[in-house]
């Protein structure tokens, strides 16, 4: 039956339609704990696809599972059958009013990308969730979503106006508030929709008093069919199947079109920021903070907080907290008057302290002083995940209860004594302004007694929020999770009201069945348990064991979908580009996890659909930075070409670039001749079609007098004892025969601060090798690498350089290749930036810039190289720059230049390589004068902003020789 389905669905369906194991196995799983394969994937283009995909799997007797971002925490978007991924293609914002203040989009349309839009007349979307860089409004109308402002402006229910949808039979409808005589007309057709409008009146008026009495009193709630929105219809309130249907799951009907309200953007918003001892005193110290009318008020344990310090990306915000606190309670007023917020700050900080509440309030008033804590609260799912260790992991199915503030302090302590009494480890954070706390226990699914144990606390859990009068789910939904005890929650009466609900607008149980009502039990289709096999013994070049092996590298994917955002730093560029599940992070991990777990993992690294899915990888490293779990692409992705070479043969191509350092050593030396084929037009098309290296593409420039020769033939004597002590300048492979004058001007600052520079030119790091798979050669060129540095420079002495590839490879790859040998350890401790160096002495008066140079009054733009935004980050190089006299310094959000070594060189790639740098940096570019300087760390990025921007980008080593006086 699937191959007739699949041949109705691509008969019909103008969007994809993909059946292979891999796309079925990627979207088997969301963010949840659940896995269930279906039996195909539709990316429909717009509600003809949608209506015919539905209409042909009603045919079929298949189940419809619609998906945006699935970032789904309770399993709402996994299930047999189809999925229909709505995310790819419908994502157009439709219609826009200021005046209204309303939009109309496709469901695929990000939270985020709504707000930019909006943002231009002073509005956004009330809604604002911590997904909100992924999360769909699709999605967002599926769950009934909320976030952090719901104090505010409410759940997502409350901003929907009408729906265009797909109904079960495949029919469209178009819902939204009707008087009882439109109600009356409609209920007329002898249709799915008149039907709908005839009974579902009936059944609401049947049970009223049910609705009345087992709906949960509390008002942030999304669980269940939302009757209550039905009861006490007529000719003073209209009939809205638009809002009922909202935090369905996708169980009723599949929404095509969403018109939605928007709302004021605050102007100004200040955040107080309270220290506590215990998570309980944060929690105790809520209903002082409501007092004072704020926006928002949101709690982090130090669960959190600690694992925030281990990543770059989000320690920061250590640095602006005092102490060490157990808790972070974070209390944000908005409006326009700064006086009036600041006053507002100052009253809560005030009464906290009157009644012994904390030991400090942090006031953060600018967008600069809050960005470090919103980043770090957008991203507490994330980190807590990334606590997780093999498959004993922090698990939603506990994680969404609310109940009154004024009693929540109660609450989580009870909460806390039903953990404790089953051993269970938990983070808190979360919304305290509306008594929800997203706790999350640790729990192994591949242990029995652990599924046990979790579906007791589950039970006891939802005892508890019922003798508090809350909810069992308040903004993720029922989902997988929480189904289950529906009937339990609403009452024999009600639940049977929802099962009746559910059989009117859905009679052949085709749309995304199971969820809500008619449930599986919460411990079925478990991912880790049920959907992964043990992993079979596979040998690796690289050094995987710190994770477990290879397998649990690429399953520490928590699949929460941070990979899938299109705005704000770097991960992941291919994704940015295609939108397609498959190049996203998430989509490459669970593809590699499914290889893993094959019989023959040997042989499925080396499939060609896996090589498909891999190829636009550019191997930034972003995701090992930017992933709250770290999984690392750019290693797997060697590690997995590694494998396809060996059951496939190494390509020329692969092996011309990996012997990059000897070409461009033979280029220098026979420059300039060297430089001629490069301008031949006739010469690049039949090396286009030769070795697949893009015509287009402007060739590195070789230098005859290369930094070698240049340091070998300098009047001043390499070697020279230094003040400051030896440094070790590490000639890297590309800059030293094509860029050497950065070389040259990173070694006269180091001299003139005090250093004596040796020049570290005994070998290759392995990059190139490394990123196309060939580790053998890699491996080779970094034990020669290694063993020269610990045996031939001064023990202790720094090593720096000036490409981040380079230098950053000493400080990872080197590690994973050469695990045993103890010199690349002592190696890799020695790696620093010659940029913090160079501070230093600027700021020890070792290093004394002129107060005016050419460079005064100018301004400059910096783009970052992505492994040196994985790895460290850009604050030193930033200081550098900031320390040159008069220069205008700024970095550009720009994410990754798109060049990434290699791969904008290669045929098949150039176009994916040039789309990357239209998305973001080009036009950064383009915004900036002709007068602004473009300053950039990478080798890649500085051929790309020329190629691709027209401009010539310094190396900021450069530009501080320049304000020193210019190349001696």
């Amino acid at each position: 039956m699937t191959s007739l389905l699949e041949e109705a669905l691509r008969a019909r369906i103008n969007g994809e339609v993909a059946f292979d194991d891999y796309t079925r196995h990627l979207f088997s799983r969301d963010a949840s704990m659940y896995s269930i394969m279906p039996r195909g994937v539709v990316f429909p283009v717009d509600q003809e696809d949608v209506a015919a995909a539905v209409a042909i799997a009603a045919e079929f007797g298949v189940p419809v599972v619609p998906r945006g971002a699935g970032t789904s925490l309770a399993g709402q978007t996994v299930g047999p059958g189809l999925v229909l991924d709505l995310s790819r293609h419908m994502n157009r914002i439709i219609a826009l009013d200021p005046v209204a203040r309303t939009a109309v989009v496709e469901p695929g349309v990000v939270q985020d990308q709504l707000n930019q839009a909006a943002a231009a007349h002073g509005l956004m979307f009330g809604p604002d969730t911590s997904t909100s860089n992924r999360a769909t409004i699709g999605g967002m109308v599926g769950n009934n979503s909320a976030g952090s402002g719901s104090l505010t402006f409410g759940m997502t229910i409350d901003h929907v106006r009408a729906i265009d949808v797909v109904l079960a039979d495949g029919s469209t409808a178009r819902l939204e508030p009707v008087s009882e005589t439109e109600r009356l007309r409609r209920a007329e057709a002898d249709t799915l929709e008149g039907r709908i409008y005839r009974e579902l009146p009936e059944l609401v008026t049947t049970h009223e008093d049910a609705i009345a009495k087992g709906m949960p009193l509390f008002w942030r709630r999304a669980c269940g069919y939302r009757l209550d929105r039905l009861s006490g219809y007529g000719d003073e309130k209209p009939f809205d199947l638009a809002k009922f249907v909202v935090g369905a799951e996708g169980t009723l009907v599949l929404a095509t079109r969403i018109e939605v309200d928007l709302v004021p953007k605050p102007k100004k918003t200040v955040y107080a920021v309270g220290h506590f001892e215990t998570t309980h005193g944060a929690i105790s110290a809520t209903l002082d903070a409501l007092s004072c009318g704020p926006h928002q008020v949101e709690m982090m344990d130090k669960t959190i907080l600690d694992l925030s310090r281990r990543k770059i990306e989000y320690a920061d915000l250590g640095n602006h907290l005092v102490g060490d606190p157990e808790a972070l309670l974070f209390v944000s007023f908005s409006g326009d008057d700064e006086t009036v917020l600041a006053a507002k700050l100052d009253e809560v900080a005030a009464l906290w302290e009157r009644n012994g509440h904390g030991y400090h309030t942090l006031k953060l008033v600018t967008a600069a002083e809050q960005a470090a804590l919103l980043k770090v609260r957008k991203s507490s799912l994330g980190l807590l995940m990334a606590a997780g260790e093999g498959t004993k992991r922090p698990l939603a199915f506990i994680e969404d209860t609310a109940v009154d503030p004024e009693h929540l302090a109660d609450y989580t302590a009870r909460f806390k004594e039903i953990l404790d009494e089953h051993r269970l480890e938990a983070g808190f954070y979360g919304h305290c302004s509306v008594g929800c706390l997203h706790i999350r226990p640790f729990v192994d699914l591949t242990d029995p007694a652990q599924v046990d144990t979790m579906r007791a606390v589950a039970e006891k859990i939802k005892d508890l929020v019922a003798e508090f009068g809350g909810v069992n789910s308040s903004e993720h939904g029922d989902g997988l999770a929480r189904s289950e005890f529906n009937r339990e929650i609403f009452g024999d009466e009600l639940y049977e009201a929802m099962r009746q609900v559910k059989k009117l607008f859905d009679p052949a149980g085709t749309m995304n069945p199971g969820k809500i009502v008619d449930a599986p039990s919460m411990t079925e289709n478990l991912r880790d348990r049920d959907a992964l096999p043990p992993a079979p013994p596979l040998r690796t070049m690289l050094s995987f064991e710190v994770v477990g092996g290879m397998r649990d590298a690429a399953d520490r994917c928590m699949n929460i979908g941070l990979c899938r955002k299109t705005t704000g730093g770097v991960m992941c560029p291919s994704y940015q580009v295609t939108l397609q599940e498959e190049h996203s992070t998430r989509g490459r991990a669970n593809a590699l996890v499914k290889a893993l777990s094959e019989p023959d993992p040997k042989a499925a690294l080396g499939g060609e659909r896996l090589h498909e899915i891999l190829d636009l990888c550019l191997m930034c490293k972003a995701c090992k930075s930017e992933c709250p779990m770290s999984v690392d692409m750019a290693s797997l992705k060697a590690e997995t070409l590694h494998q396809h070479h060996e059951e496939h043969g190494t390509p020329l191509r692969s092996r011309i670039f990996g012997s990059i350092r000897f070409l461009n050593r033979l280029g220098s030396a026979t420059a300039p001749l060297s430089n001629v084929p490069g301008r031949i037009g006739p010469l690049r098309k039949l090396m286009e079609r030769a070795i697949g290296i893009k015509a287009e593409r402007p060739l590195p420039k070789f230098a005859r007098e290369n930094l070698v020769r240049w340091n070998r033939r300098r009047v001043t004597a390499p070697g020279t004892p230094g003040t400051a002590g030896t440094v070790n300048w590490l000639a890297d492979s590309f800059t030293t025969f094509t860029e050497p004058q950065i070389g040259k001007a990173a070694i006269e600052l180091l001299e003139t601060a005090g250093w004596a520079v040796e020049l570290a030119s005994g070998g290759c790091c392995g990059r190139s090798s490394l990123s196309k798979g060939l580790l053998d050669d890699a491996k080779k060129k970094a034990t020669g690498l290694v063993t020269y540095l610990a045996r031939d420079t001064e023990p202790g002495s720094p090593i720096v350089g000036c490409e981040p590839s380079c230098v950053f490879t000493l400080r990872d790859e080197t590690l994973a290749l050469l695990p045993d040998l103890p010199e690349a350890r002592q190696v890799e401790e020695r790696v620093c930036q010659v940029e913090e160096l160079l501070v230093e002495a600027i700021d020890d008066g070792r290093l004394n810039l002129p107060e005016r140079s050419w460079l005064s009054g100018r301004r400059v733009v910096f783009h970052g190289h992505c492994h040196q935004k994985a790895e460290v980050g850009t604050a030193a190089t930033m200081a550098l720059l900031r320390r040159i006299p008069g220069l205008e310094v700024a970095e550009i959000d720009s994410g990754c230049c798109g060049m990434a070594g290699s791969f904008g060189f290669e045929t098949e790639h150039y176009e994916t390589s040039m789309a990357v740098g239209r998305d973001r940096l080009f036009p950064a570019l383009e915004r900036e004068p002709a007068g602004t300087l473009v300053a950039a760390t990478g080798v890649s990025c500085r051929q790309q902003i020329f190629h691709g921007a027209g401009r010539t980008a310094w190396h900021p080593l450069e530009l501080v020789r320049e304000a020193l006086g210019g190349p001696a």
